[in-house]
């Protein structure tokens, strides 16, 4: 039986809790190694997928930024801290907090859960570029969106 094509299925998006962003991945079997272990590099593309949908959720719109020669967000820095492996089939849950809002970056701390058990966590600062590459100032109304969800790093 063939079944027509659901064009209304689409992927999950994450949620705030306050200012806390809220976004859960699996890990699939593609994300470990043999043992069944999720490859240290697949928390970066967690990060940066849960990043892409706080975004999404805010309502800034990256992809017409990019469109219009505006501009797009890059990472300038990044620290990770691995605390314990997630394995094959694990729930993993990405908590995404912005602790500042600059006139050209942002600073985020993002943690990854499985249940209530730390696994890693990154501190990083994405910085806002012009298509030449160089830092220019983000679009204001992002800027205030940014500073609307703040999440004072020693409260975090």
């Amino acid at each position: 039986m063939s079944m027509p094509h659901e064009t209304s299925l689409s992927p999950l998006d994450g949620r705030f809790d306050g200012p806390l962003h809220l976004f859960a991945v699996r890990a699939y079997y593609e994300d470990t190694d043999l043992s069944g272990v999720v490859y240290h590099a697949n928390y970066l593309r967690w990060f940066e997928r849960a990043r892409s949908d706080m975004l999404r959720v805010l309502g800034i719109d990256q992809r017409a930024a990019i469109e219009a020669g505006q501009g797009a967000y890059a990472v300038a820095d990044l620290t990770i801290r691995y605390l314990r492996p997630a394995r094959l089939d694990d729930n993993v849950l990405i908590e995404s907090r912005c602790t500042e809002a600059r006139a050209a970056s942002v600073r985020m701390h993002q943690r990854a859960y499985r249940a209530d058990e730390l696994l890693a966590e990154a501190w990083l600062r994405v910085g806002f570029v012009s298509p030449d590459g160089r830092p220019v100032r983000q679009p204001d109304t992002w800027r205030v969106i940014f500073s609307s969800i703040l999440f004072p790093e020693d409260n975090a």
